[in-house]
């Protein structure tokens, strides 16, 4: 007898079957035709005579999937058990695989939604902290609310249960969250799975039930007044360790801490006194040039023992346990030092600086801390990076930065000389 085949076919196996009939078992074939037509076949024994009901095409737009053509040969051969008539039956067929698909879609859940959604676009994104930000935040706070409830069924209730209890107590977080929803469910509307207005939507929407952010609650990085930094830099250049070379090298180049943190060897121009970041360890995706003031080429020199095999790949500031030094470092040795400051703040004060008392353009300061040209006219038509310029105001910046542990040192050397 031949051997009887269950579920012996698999999506993989439909799209690269050839030219024939192919069994799946219970009486679901799948027909591929020359010029590599594909449908599936149902087929059963009706007064002792072979009958073939056509259920639908196999790939296409309208394809049914394996699934839903195993699910319809089981309704078919149940009737053709029961001497029922299986003739004429393909259009109830294809409702009833219709049906069944159609239900399969409506109970796809947010979560599942938003899984295929960063799949789809994660590969456009910056960096690696980006992708994971994104799933990280939906899993803190929209799929406790909604992540298993069908995509279909969220509605604004939902969105509120979820944004109220982080809205005001961190509104840069709430924010972002609320975009990602949205993002997700006009994915899910696109795809048919969902109708209706997006209820994640701020604007004519949620900004009638949630108040708006004020500009204190957009998180700005506390910063120290710019004329508090040199006395603060003097304290700090008497601190050992790596974290305070790390930190005195992002206050003297303007840098933001991922960028001192992810910076290697390979990218130290010491002839050059350039510490070029690439473009994809930039906040704006591209290539930043930094000019060294001498005393800044002085911290990296004095780093440099630590990369005992001179590999170029390696942290500038290494951890203990291998990578680069921690996140947290500076922001420890600031509190450490009695300051409640962000290290990110250190930026505000560099600009505060370069524009109160410099008589340095707009855009050279704007560019030493790499932020894109807001006019689009003018970022069109400028393509230099004004290095020779920046050069000069970073060379100011660490002079006024070391001002204050000069003031000390001649001030030493006088009473020294007096006796």
């Amino acid at each position: 007898m031949p051997r009887k085949v269950h579920n012996a076919l698999t999506p993989m196996a439909v799209k690269a079957a050839g030219v024939g009939r192919h069994a799946d078992g219970g009486g679901l074939y799948l027909r591929v035709q020359q010029g590599g037509a594909r449908s599936w076949l149902f087929r059963s024994l009706v007064g002792g005579k072979a009958r073939d009901v056509g259920l639908g095409p196999a790939v296409g737009p309208n394809a049914l999937s394996l699934a839903a053509a195993r699910e319809m040969a089981r309704n078919l051969a149940a009737q053709a058990s029961k001497g029922e008539l299986i003739e004429g039956k393909r259009s109830k067929a294809r409702k009833a695989a219709a049906a069944l698909e159609a239900a399969s879609r409506a109970r796809r859940t947010f979560r599942e939604v938003a899984g295929d959604y960063i799949d789809l676009q994660e590969s456009g994104w910056r960096n690696d902290k980006h992708r994971a930000q994104w799933r990280a935040t939906l899993e803190a706070y929209a799929y406790p609310h909604f992540g298993d409830r069908p995509v279909s069924e969220i509605g604004t209730s939902e969105i509120l249960t979820a944004l109220k209890p982080i809205w005001t107590a961190k509104p840069e977080t709430a924010s972002r969250v609320r975009g990602r929803i949205e993002n997700i469910l006009d994915a899910a509307k696109v795809q048919g799975l969902r109708s209706g207005e997006n209820p994640a939507r701020w604007r004519g929407h949620l900004d009638q039930m949630l108040p708006k952010r004020s500009r204190l609650s957009r998180g700005h990085h506390a910063a120290m007044a710019y004329a508090e930094v040199p006395d603060f830099m003097a304290r700090l250049t008497n601190c050992e360790g790596l974290s305070a070379r790390a930190l005195e090298f992002t206050i003297l180049t303007a840098a933001r801490s991922g960028e001192t943190l992810g910076a290697t060897w390979a990218e130290v121009d010491f002839e050059g006194a350039i510490w070029t970041v690439p473009a994809e360890r930039m906040k704006a995706g591209r290539e930043h040039r930094v000019p060294l003031s001498p005393r800044t080429v002085a911290i990296l020199k004095a780093v440099q023992p630590l990369n005992t095999k001179g590999i170029a790949s390696v942290p500038v500031f290494p951890g203990k346990k291998g990578g680069g030094l921690s996140g947290m470092a500076m922001g420890m040795l600031m509190r450490r030092l009695d300051r409640k400051e962000t290290v990110h703040g250190f930026r505000s004060a560099f600009r505060d600086w370069s524009a109160e008392t410099t008589g340095f353009a707009h855009e050279v300061c704007e560019m030493a801390l790499a932020h894109v040209i807001g006019n689009k006219a003018e970022a069109a038509y400028r393509r230099g990076d004004l290095f020779d310029k920046r050069r000069k105001l970073m060379e100011a910046w660490a002079a006024y930065c070391g001002s204050a542990a000069a003031d000390r040192a001649n001030i030493a050397s006088i009473r020294k000389v007096n006796g």
